[in-house]
C-alpha cells in the first residue's frame, strides 16, 4: 500500500471506530498503519520491532497484543490462527457488508490474500459439523495455496 492509500484506510477505520463507539488511540492506529505497510502477516513480536523502526519509541509487547485484540474487535485486523500472525482487514475502506474471511496463503512466499466465503457455503459448514455432533466455534478458513507468482516458478510447495 503507498502512503496515501495507507492514510485513507486509517481514516475510514477512525470512521469505523467512531461509528462503533469505540476509539483508535495513536498506538493502535500505528499498530494498525504497521500492518497496512506489511507485505506478509506479522507477529506481535515483528510489530513490537517494526513500531519501534517506525515511530522510534519501544512498545511492549503485551500492549500490542491488547491492540490486536482491539484490531480485531472493530474487524480492522485479524489473526491467522495457523501462523499466530496478523494482518491488516482487505476491507476496511469497503461501506459494505462482508461475509466470513477466507485466507488463501502461500506456503511459497506467505503472501496472504482475504477473500469472502459466501454464506450458504457457511451455512453448509455448520450443518454439517452439527450433523457431527459439534458446534462450530470460528467459520474462518486458512487455505495452504501457491500464488500465481510461485506458481510460475515452481508448481507445488513441496520445494520450500
Amino acid at each position: 500500500m503507498n502512503p496515501t492509500q495507507i492514510n485513507r484506510t486509517l481514516s475510514a477505520a477512525e470512521a469505523a471506530c467512531r461509528a462503533s463507539g469505540a476509539r483508535l488511540t495513536a498506538k493502535r492506529k500505528n499498530v494498525l498503519a504497521v500492518l497496512l505497510r506489511s507485505q506478509k502477516p506479522l507477529s506481535a513480536y515483528d510489530i513490537v520491532d517494526q513500531y519501534s523502526q517506525d515511530y522510534g519509541e519501544p512498545i511492549p509487547a503485551m500492549s500490542v497484543y491488547r491492540m490486536l485484540d482491539f484490531l480485531a474487535n472493530e474487524n480492522l485486523a485479524h489473526k491467522l490462527n495457523s501462523e499466530n500472525k496478523f494482518l491488516a482487514c482487505a476491507h476496511i475502506n469497503c461501506s459494505h457488508h462482508h461475509g466470513t474471511p477466507q485466507f488463501l496463503i502461500c506456503c511459497s512466499c506467505n503472501k496472504v490474500s482475504e477473500i469472502a466465503i459466501k454464506s450458504d457455503l457457511i451455512t453448509a459448514l455448520r450443518d454439517t459439523v452439527k450433523e457431527a455432533g459439534f458446534q462450530l466455534q470460528s467459520s474462518q478458513l486458512e487455505l495452504d495455496c501457491l500464488c500465481a507468482d510461485c506458481a510460475q516458478r515452481s508448481p507445488t510447495c513441496a520445494d520450500t
